[in-house]
């Protein structure tokens, strides 16, 4: 497998790596995807994903630990940000089984959760369908993923 850390550098102006994420960004509040940026992508990067997922939730899904909070694909090359909240690209199909972007809302007092947020460059153009899960959308782009890297922020529930 390619997945491995690149010179891809992506970061937020809604929160700083390894730095808490604001209440409007989960779903005890707005439920916003925050706003994120990359650059320095990859030679011959043609297409952009973006995965949101929380190692942290004590769950197990399809054999993988975790939490998906986002799968979004289908975004050319030519796209380098997402506004807050952006409708921008295809969404997939989130861990709570509903399209699109779902905010953290880790368990009360099971302490700070992670969110690492994944940006990929791709070596084509998608045009997947609507609706596909992690492992499926993973399973179409692993030959396609030129590099990687993510930013992570952090979100505590109080009791």
């Amino acid at each position: 497998m390619k997945f491995a850390l690149s010179s891809l550098r992506v970061s937020s102006p809604d929160f700083a790596d390894d730095a808490p994420l604001s209440a409007r960004h989960s779903q005890e509040a707005d439920d916003l995807s925050p706003a994120l940026s990359w650059r320095e992508v990859p030679d011959g990067t043609r297409g952009i994903a973006v995965i949101c997922h929380d190692p942290d939730a004590p769950v197990v899904n399809n054999g993988g630990y975790g939490y998906v909070h986002w799968v979004l694909y289908n975004l050319p090359a030519s796209v380098t940000e997402l506004e807050e909240g952006s409708k921008l690209g295809t969404a997939g199909v989130n861990d709570g089984g509903s399209l699109g972007y779902c905010g953290p809302m880790p368990p009360q007092g099971h302490g700070l959760h992670r969110y690492y947020f994944w940006v990929l460059a791709l070596d084509t153009e998608t045009d997947y369908p609507e609706g596909l899960t992690l492992a499926d959308f993973l399973g179409k782009v692993e030959p396609h993923v030129l590099g990687m890297n993510r930013i992570i922020g952090t979100y505590r529930r109080e009791p």
